[in-house]
């Protein structure tokens, strides 16, 4: 039995988590916290720590989960680079995973993302399209990033340099290099990502939509049973699909 303390209980996907995990044979939700909540005093009852609240919190839970020797599943998006730096540091003292997107359907996403970069080469001009809920609070996404990071990874460009947020008046036209990325917001669209190849005569496009957040919920839960087996590191979707 996988024992799990559910960070940002009453949002969305935290509810969503909590009714997930009581049809989910092996986990046993021990603790749920949300604002105001602390997690300390329920580590010791715990395997594991799943945290989907705010970007800002997700650092001193990692911590907390250092000191009581936790595994962390990381869903939370939106962090600063310094606190992605720190939490990488964590993760050398504990088994986390740390995902964009705990989807099934999105991390083949990314496996075919970077097969169709790698085949297509660099004829083909790159974009990456997403829409999500009105309600959503950083952009782009974090799944739309890690998109992005695989086709930079591919490309071998730097992001910084690369990357064209929308486009807007007499911009020019479009470098070889450059990849556009559209973050769009409305209605209570869960997440849809699409990946544009697009060349002279032909164009191809990768698509997941997701209809659910339930789908991220039971790759979250699937992730907890796995990585509290694993040694300290730290460990993505693709790892516990087995996609690498």
């Amino acid at each position: 039995m996988t024992k799990v303390i559910i960070t940002g209980a009453k949002g969305r996907m935290g509810q969503t988590l909590i009714a997930c995990a009581a049809r989910t044979p092996g986990i046993q939700v021990v603790g749920q916290i949300d604002l105001g909540d602390h997690l300390a005093p329920l580590l010791d009852k715990a395997d594991a720590v799943i945290d989907f609240s705010f970007h800002e919190a997700t650092l001193p839970f990692a911590h907390l989960c250092v000191q009581h020797g936790k595994a962390l599943i990381v869903g939370t998006t939106g962090h600063a680079e310094a606190e992605k730096a720190e939490l990488r540091a964590c993760a050398a003292k504990i088994p986390m995973v740390w995902a964009s997107n705990y989807s099934t359907g999105v991390n083949t996403l990314f496996w075919l993302t970077r097969k169709a970069a790698e085949i297509l080469g660099p004829n083909f001009d790159l974009e990456v399209v997403e829409m999500h809920h009105r309600l959503k609070k950083d952009a782009p996404s974090g799944t739309a990033t890690t998109l992005l990071e695989i086709l930079g990874d591919v490309r071998k460009v730097q992001l910084k340099e690369a990357l064209r947020h929308g486009r807007e008046g007499i911009v020019g036209e479009r470098t070889s290099s450059e990849i556009g990325i559209h973050a769009i917001r409305g209605g209570d669209v869960v997440g849809d990502h699409t990946v544009i190849f697009a060349a002279n005569g032909e164009r191809v496009e990768l698509t997941h939509k997701a209809s659910s957040r339930e789908t991220f919920a039971n790759g979250a839960l699937r992730a907890a049973q796995w990585v509290v087996k694993q040694k300290p590191g730290l460990y993505d979707m693709q790892d516990v699909l087995g996609l690498k």
